[in-house]
């Protein structure tokens, strides 16, 4: 087999890049180690910046998301149970949209015209500096296919990033002492708009899928375990950790999916070797704070899919030359907000009483400053790319 493109990963960002390339009429092919049904199984988040809304219209697969989406003109922040409403309309003129990551997943997936192939296994990348080629097993047969270049969009864990050289590559991390344990729940919402809030006995999220369904959170160590926490457990300590008003009009039920999630920051620069780039998750990797996680990736594969277009089209290889260095600056500013966000929200052990203050003197600070709630709305809305 021979295509222009080959692409790793069938996650948002590899049936992104897929899709913007089908409409430009570029060949490609996307290889993925799960099934279908398991990828479209994978519980995420989904806060949409104005950007990510655009390239849904762009790639026309925005009927559903204009359709079901929620529109969200601020949240609501909160420490100690004094809240804080950040009207980003106000503030910025923008909003934000909560629509699921499986969501956008399967109106991408039901959008390919493009050859998919889901469980290729042992997918292996060769001769990068080259003619580059790529291998996997299907059914017990090994497949062979040739391309221009490699798109590795398969995650922190994926085989793309594993393949360069570690001398050829730099990572920057920082893994956080706690993580999210997530329920959700066929419930109506506490609130029309996300709510952040921070208390002594840790960080706490009242989030939504739809007018229905409801996703709440609350940090947790990073040892601990699933099962140590049943349903009334979870409830009794989400409402120990909000203000009084929203603890009273929480809505309960029986979680239908319960996780914890670690956090971390982590960025690999730079993000191309010879003919692979790296985007998603391969490349970068955000506390959910700050909800730029698909957002970034949805960033990166705009820009690899305009690099590719001037390519193929213009003959000129300009936007693959500065692809790295353009998606690595939008890339640590996102870090930063999402490092930030995560500092203000979070109980750290290791702080002490003196941290704490000083998170409670930044919440107080950001309360009676217009000038920092423009940043905080300017950075959670989405920065240009």
């Amino acid at each position: 087999m021979r295509t222009q493109v080959a692409i790793i990963g069938a996650g948002p960002a590899g049936l992104m890049l897929g899709r913007l390339l089908d409409l430009a009429g570029i060949d490609n092919v996307i290889l993925e180690r799960k099934s279908a049904n398991y990828v479209l199984g994978r519980i995420r988040a989904g806060v949409l910046e104005q950007g990510s809304v655009d390239l849904m219209t762009r790639a026309q697969v925005d009927r559903r998301l204009q359709a079901e989406g929620l529109v969200h003109h601020g949240t609501d922040l909160s420490f100690d149970g004094d809240r804080l409403r950040i009207d980003f309309t106000d503030l910025v003129g923008r909003h934000v949209m909560v629509y699921g990551q499986t969501e956008v997943t399967r109106d991408l997936m039901d959008a390919r015209q493009g050859q998919t192939i889901y469980e290729a296994e042992d997918v292996s990348l060769h001769d990068l500096d080259g003619k580059p080629w790529v291998n996997w097993v299907k059914d017990g047969v090994t497949h062979r296919l040739d391309c221009d270049y490699v798109a590795g969009c398969d995650g922190y864990h994926g085989v793309s990033r594993a393949s360069v050289p570690q001398s050829a590559l730099t990572t920057f991390e920082r893994v956080y002492p706690f993580g999210w344990l997530g329920v959700l729940v066929d419930k109506p919402p506490v609130a029309h708009e996300l709510i952040y809030a921070h208390h002594e006995r840790g960080f706490a999220l009242c989030s939504q899928r739809s007018m229905i369904r409801s996703r709440y959170y609350v940090q947790v160590p990073t040892d601990e375990k699933v099962e140590n926490w049943s349903d009334d457990r979870f409830w009794d300590e989400l409402r120990r950790r909000l203000n009084p008003e929203t603890a009273e009009a929480l809505e309960t039920g029986p979680s239908i999916e319960k996780s914890i999630a670690p956090l971390r920051s982590f960025v690999a620069e730079p993000l191309r070797f010879g003919a692979l780039f790296l985007a998603g998750d391969a490349a970068h990797i955000v506390p959910p704070t700050g909800a730029k996680g698909l957002n970034l990736a949805m960033s990166d594969v705009a820009m690899l899919a305009d690099a590719f277009i001037e390519f193929y089209g213009e003959r000129s290889s300009v936007g693959v030359e500065l692809y790295s260095a353009r998606a690595l600056s939008r890339i640590w500013k996102a870090e930063r907000f999402s490092w930030w966000m995560t500092s203000l929200l979070h109980t750290f052990p290791e702080n002490g009483p003196f941290g704490r203050r000083i998170q409670r003197a930044e919440f107080d600070y950001l309360a009676g400053s217009r000038v920092a709630q423009q940043s905080l709305a300017e950075n959670y809305t989405g920065l240009p790319s």
